[in-house]
């Protein structure tokens, strides 16, 4: 079955679930980048442990992403 034929026979509560799992993947890849990239950020922590948070959401976002597929794929057989 193609990705577009899977996409169509999806119910709208399916396809609600898929564009939020998008949406927080892409919130916690944004907030994991943010922390480690924006040098002045106002937060009363020192660098190196927001590269540590920042690498964890990153880290954490990935494996929502790879979780979120792997269960949508086991559906659909």
């Amino acid at each position: 079955m193609t990705n577009h034929s899977r996409i169509q026979k999806k119910s709208l509560n399916e396809r609600f679930l898929l564009i939020i799992g998008i949406f927080f993947f892409l919130v916690y890849l944004f907030m994991g980048l943010t922390l480690i990239v924006w040098h002045s950020m106002p937060l009363n922590m020192e660098y190196k442990y927001r590269v540590a948070l920042g690498i964890v959401l990153i880290v954490y976002a990935m494996l929502r992403f790879l979780r979120f597929f792997k269960r949508d794929n086991s559906l659909q057989e």
